[in-house]
């Protein structure tokens, strides 16, 4: 028995499967992360060294090339290069797409330590990084204090990150220009050569004394205990007291005879603020698969609370987080499908002009539409631009074999035939041409399935859902459209006159005199225009031709522009300036102020300037996506809300 039969004949059978699917795609709708893009992991990895203290060139002499020779003999390596700039080496590898990447770290981590020994005394463990697109930044704060600045980096890393580590789904939490405290013990050179005092025997003496060590145990007659000596210095004036040396006569000398002692912050070689106001950066991953918007809000939840136990000059002032955009893209696209739902509908109930026909084909849109929520939970995937690109594209597709079926079936019913017998005669007529018409859609689609690169990983969902979706629309219009148009639309009403059955008219309408009238002179219209084309071949594919050629044009001659993805206007501008290579970084410092307070004049709409400038020599996040360095200045401007502006960002 064919499929249409038997979900004409199994009315509630057929309904319970396709409720079940219903409830199926609802949920996992509802367990669905949101995320503006697929989920990437390209063939990408970096290996990262800091050398603190170095300039470019000696770190590109020293650490990148020898690096970049360690690790050209990966299996494969397609290209290898190098960024060397002050105190920080990065190299960079890329592999040929399919490449397991899991594995090629494991070699890449091997190599780099066979290397590290090589490397100048002073340098970082190589840091290893595997791109994805959960490594990247979904969000970015500013923490600005007045007295309690000094101690930024206690409080930060004591009080608030705790907090924000038990948001669910959490990375990593990165801070940057944090100030950190230093004691600095400044000797003054004349009186070391009074002394007769090297260098070395100076540091030697303060390292012998800041030190915790094992004593041995301590037993007694049923106990035992752990013995400790503990000279770690918990204050700085302790150093002045240091024995440094006794001279020949007996007499001793302190560290404080010979230097001075100065307890404060770490002189900041990457200099972080936010309104010209001395901030600390944090920047915020998530987990690989995580719901960014979800986290985000939490986040934000949590910020507020955090910010009510920490001391009140200090404030947080959030650059970005890319839930907004996100919230923005995925609420634009849902409120283009709804329109496309609407107008489908009504389209639907003015060319049928019957509302339980608007109403069968309005039940086959959201029954495919869900299938592609249960793909997409399946494959670990998430609701993104380009999932809802997909539906946008799919909707359209998704009523074709349903209209096609359910004109056949009223064409039947038109003719006399029952509801129950049109639906089976109309469908069994058309099944196949329905289904041939989906294969055509497929075959467009499909390869889409089969791209590498990062057009593959964009595009793969695209082929992916359009061809499910366009696959269940096909399987809903030969088995639940006949079944619904056989309970739920009438045979043509019939009288009995002189005992002879005759077709009852129907009362004549506005639609039936209006729109039927119109599409009666459409048709007609159209039939003639047909008729011509058929009597004029030549003619017309030489006009269809030159039609296609003109529209080729715009395209070939450069009026119309590519690009990967489109600009948006999300409030947000960064600005790079690089000085002159060399510049001194107070010189750098000085060119930022003067571009701060520039840009304030000019762009009335600014709401927030964080500028970085310097080179930060800690490994980490902020080192790996930032791109300052002495002589460079980063910018992020977030300027007012779209609907709050007159101009556009790009003006």
């Amino acid at each position: 028995m064919s499929i249409y039969k038997t979900a004409i004949n199994k009315p509630v059978t057929t309904i319970l499967i396709f409720v079940a699917v219903i409830i199926i795609g609802i949920f996992s709708f509802s367990k669905l992360p949101i995320d503006q893009f697929p989920e990437m992991e390209p063939p990408f990895a970096t290996v990262m060294t800091t050398y603190a203290g170095a300039s470019a060139s000696e770190i590109e002499t020293n650490v990148s090339k020898l690096m970049e020779n360690q690790l050209n003999s990966i299996d494969g390596l397609k290209e290898i290069t190098s960024s060397s700039k002050d105190n920080i080496s990065m190299v960079f590898m890329e592999f040929e797409w399919g490449t397991n990447l899991d594995e090629v770290i494991n070699d890449i981590r091997s190599s780099v330590d066979i290397i590290k020994d090589n490397l100048p005394e002073g340098c970082s463990t190589p840091f290893i990084f595997k791109f994805s697109s959960s490594s990247m930044p979904i969000a970015q704060y500013a923490i600005t204090a007045e007295e309690s600045y000094p101690g930024l980096d206690r409080i930060l890393n004591d009080e608030l990150l705790p907090l924000l580590n038990r948001v669910n789904g959490i990375g990593n939490l990165t801070l940057s220009g944090t100030p950190e405290r230093y004691v600095y013990v400044e000797l003054d050179q004349a009186r070391l050569d009074a002394y007769g005092i090297p260098l070395e025997t100076v540091g030697n003496a303060i390292s012998a004394n800041n030190l915790n060590m094992s004593s041995g145990t301590l037993k007694m007659d049923k106990e035992q205990y752990q013995v400790q000596v503990r000279s770690e210095y918990v204050e700085s004036s302790e150093i002045a007291d240091i024995v440094v040396t006794t001279t020949a006569d007996g007499r001793q000398v302190f560290v404080r005879d010979i230097a001075t002692i100065r307890d404060t912050i770490k002189d900041l070689s990457l200099d972080e603020k936010v309104n010209a106001q001395e901030a600390v950066r944090l920047m915020v991953t998530k987990q690989s698969g995580a719901n960014t918007v979800q986290i985000c809000q939490d986040l934000e939840r949590e910020i507020f609370k955090a910010a009510k136990m920490l001391p009140s000059d200090v404030k947080i002032t959030k650059i970005y987080d890319t839930a907004e955009d996100i919230q923005n893209s995925i609420s634009s696209l849902e409120e283009s499908i709804l329109y496309a739902l609407l107008f489908v509908v009504l389209v639907v109930l003015f060319f049928l002009g019957k509302w339980r026909a608007a109403l069968i084909i309005s039940l086959t849109i959201p029954i495919s539409l869900v299938v592609a929520f249960i793909y997409l939970l399946f494959v670990d995937s998430s609701l993104n631009i380009i999932s809802l690109c997909s539906l946008s594209v799919a909707i359209g597709m998704v009523v074709d074999d349903a209209i096609v079926v359910l004109e056949n079936i009223t064409k039947h019913i038109e003719r006399g035939a029952s509801p129950k017998e049109a639906a089976i005669y109309a469908t069994n007529e058309v099944w196949v041409s329905v289904i041939a018409t989906t294969l055509v859609i497929v075959a467009v689609f499909v390869p889409l399935t089969m791209l590498e690169g990062i057009a593959g990983i964009m595009f793969k969902e695209l082929g992916w859902i359009v061809t499910i979706v366009v696959c269940t629309s096909t399987t809903v219009a030969i088995s639940l459209t006949p079944m619904l148009c056989s309970k739920l639309l009438k045979s043509k009403p019939v009288k009995v006159v002189n005992g002879e059955l005759i077709e009852e008219q129907p009362k004549q309408n506005w639609y039936q005199k209006y729109v039927v009238g119109m599409l009666d002179k459409i048709d007609i219209w159209y039939a003639k225009a047909l008729h011509a084309c058929l009597n004029h071949k030549a003619l017309t594919l030489t006009v269809c031709f030159l039609i296609f050629v003109a529209s080729l044009i715009p395209a070939f001659s450069g009026k119309i522009g590519t690009d990967f993805m489109q600009q948006q206007d999300n409030g947000r501008v960064e600005v790079a300036i690089e000085l002159q290579l060399g510049s001194r970084i107070e010189e750098t410092l000085k060119t930022a102020r003067r571009l701060e307070q520039r840009f304030y004049e000019l762009v009335p709409e600014i709401q927030i300037i964080s500028t970085s400038a310097g080179s930060s020599d800690d490994s980490g996040l902020a080192a790996m996506f930032s791109s300052t360095s002495n002589y460079k200045i980063s910018m992020n401007i977030t300027c007012s809300k779209k609907n709050q502006r007159e101009r556009s960002i790009f003006e």
